[in-house]
């Protein structure tokens, strides 16, 4: 597979040379370096049976799931996308920094209005310094439960990772897969006021594995050769559930963590959230047979209903017979925040970084759940939340309204009315926020609805305090930044006491997705160097549907290559 990659680069490098003849260029173009890759999306509906039934899901080129985009660190990547169905459509490059091409990051009514039915928009973007696994994925409703897909961006031709160079590498990527419409489903579940049902199956690379119904023969297998050491790049596409993953009776050495190296690190399990991705190293050291891959629930709320049938892959060793039954690979419980703790511990930069020591900008953010008082003539159907009320979530207890517009276009073209400059940099009151929140749903549990923005000065050194609450049930929430990665130099259980945080200012992790720990915090540090309009959002979609997310704005600097350039003339309209 690492030889096929390494033709496919070739082959597109070739057949990019008249492309690049008439590509147009940017305004400030960030300086090329690399080649450039085009990629031909097609938004398509598939007929796929699974799991007993036959629907219609929406891919990228009819795959399930969507094609890899491979490339070289500094590589441009040019992608045309159209949408030939009845849905609204953008796809994020999750983990791509976009530096100054923030137009082009995808997130609906954040940067661009979506694509419609028949439109196209072409994005385009450089690998500024990033080499690793990242994913793409559609960004409006929950369409990305199945428009997902890899990027694979290798280092430089002559540069080697940083560890011994594996026998092959194989991408393997963790989903959910619903049986209803899941665009309809966000509608009937928001809707509703309650909470989200679980998915029908996990699936490996697509496959649900033996254990669901009809599904024997849809399993996912990795044929291996006895002694030699595999790379697997695992990549959590979940749409609402967090996930552990093993392999039985093998070790996994972890090397890269959002496409970042790591030092090595060596367990028998790991949990990935939505949006984060790790590669890690196997050896098939084991005796001849046939080992399963197992994909399982990390669910630390309360009271919550979850598929807890484990999607089952295959690792099989060259020389065991096809049928023989699969040996079982161990999970930990679904609620094992030790074990999600231990894979954290685990993290650490390669070599040490610069990590900010001083701080320009502190936020402090409290993530949570919240439930509303019940607003409807029908209750029934519409306030199915605890005790009659309708679920929402927050930071700062501010629920996330995305506008009818991109805020990237009136942000940039001064238009008014769509959003404020008003996001609180701390929470209006401070109180133990993990126990002492207020448990009494709907009577205090209210969220403020707003398209609230919080302004960074360029340049400015900004650390951002996230803090779980008990307002609902505490829980492991997954955080996403946009158009950055951070540092993640402390986290810990509780509630944040800055006199007795531990810090790492050595060698942290350089992440883009942090698991904020369930009644607990998480301390991040970046360098706002980057222009423009990002989304920050638990990347669980139903906390994202109900309004766990915030917009940082970060000005232009002073400097040409400091600066937004002019929206792209095909940008969609809303």
């Amino acid at each position: 597979m690492a030889n096929f990659a390494t033709l496919c680069l070739l082959c597109l490098s070739l057949s990019m040379l008249y492309y690049l003849q008439a590509s147009h260029a940017m305004a400030h173009e960030w300086p090329r370096g690399g080649s450039t890759r085009f990629y031909d999306f097609k938004v398509q509906t598939l007929r796929v049976t699974k799991l007993c039934n036959t629907k219609e899901i929406v891919t990228i080129n009819k795959m399930f799931p969507g094609p890899v985009v491979y490339a070289q660190e500094d590589d441009r990547i040019i992608v045309k996308v159209t949408n030939e169905t009845p849905y609204n459509a953008t796809i994020h490059w999750h983990g791509v920094r976009q530096k100054l091409s923030c137009w082009f990051d995808g997130p609906s009514y954040i940067t661009q209005c979506p694509i419609q039915a028949g439109q196209t928009f072409t994005y385009e973007f450089t690998m500024v310094k990033q080499k690793g696994t990242l994913f793409w994925h559609a960004h409006v409703s929950w369409l990305r439960a199945t428009v997902y897909g890899a990027i694979v961006v290798y280092p430089k031709t002559g540069v080697p990772y940083p560890f011994k160079h594996p026998y092959e590498e194989h991408i393997v990527i963790l989903g959910e897969y619903w049986l209803k419409d899941v665009v309809q489903l966000e509608r009937q579940v928001l809707a509703s006021g309650g909470s989200a049902p679980p998915a029908d199956a996990f699936t490996i690379n697509g496959h649900p594995g033996p254990y669901y119904n009809c599904s024997k023969n849809d399993v996912y297998k990795i044929n291996v050769v006895p002694g030699k050491t595999y790379m697997l790049r695992l990549i959590n596409a979940a749409l609402n559930m967090e996930n552990f993953f093993s392999i039985a009776y093998h070790k996994l050495t972890v090397v890269e963590a959002d496409a970042e190296y790591t030092k090595l690190f060596t367990t028998d399990r790991v949990m990935l959230g939505p949006g984060q991705t790790m590669n890690v190293l196997v050896t098939a050291d084991r005796p001849i047979g046939k080992y399963s891959m197992a994909m399982g629930p990390y669910m630390s709320a309360k009271n919550v209903s979850f598929q807890n049938i484990s999607a089952i892959a295959y690792f099989q060793y060259v020389g065991a017979a096809p049928n023989s039954l699969s040996l079982p690979a161990s999970l930990p419980s679904f609620n094992d925040n030790l074990a999600v703790k231990t894979v954290m511990d685990g993290l650490r930069s390669l070599n040490p970084v610069n990590v900010p020591k001083e701080i320009d900008s502190s936020l402090f953010v409290t993530v949570g759940l919240n439930v509303n008082k019940c607003r409807s003539k029908t209750p029934q159907q519409n306030c199915q939340g605890p005790n009659n009320g309708t679920f929402a979530a927050s930071m700062n207890n501010i629920t996330f309204v995305k506008p009818t517009v991109s805020i990237l276009e009136a942000y940039y073209k001064k238009i008014n009315g769509h959003f404020t400059e008003d996001f609180p940099g701390a929470p209006l009151k401070f109180y133990d926020f993990v126990n002492g929140a207020p448990n009494n749903a709907p009577n205090n549990t209210q969220a403020i609805n707003g398209t609230r923005t919080k302004v960074l000065e360029f340049g400015s050194r900004v650390q951002i305090i996230f803090q779980d609450t008990g307002t609902v049930t505490t829980e492991n929430h997954p955080i996403h930044l946009h158009g950055y990665s951070f540092y993640v130099v402390g986290y810990g259980t509780g509630n944040f006491d800055p006199q007795t945080a531990n810090f790492n200012l050595v060698d942290p992790p350089y992440m883009n997705t942090i698991g904020v720990p369930v009644g607990g915090w998480a301390v991040i540090r970046f360098v706002a160097d980057n222009p423009g309009v990002w989304f920050m959002h638990c990347h669980l979609d139903i906390h994202q549907s109900w309004g766990l997310g915030a917009v940082l704005i970060v000005e232009n600097g002073k400097g040409e290559l400091e600066t937004l350039p002019h929206p792209p003339a095909d940008l969609p309209r809303c």
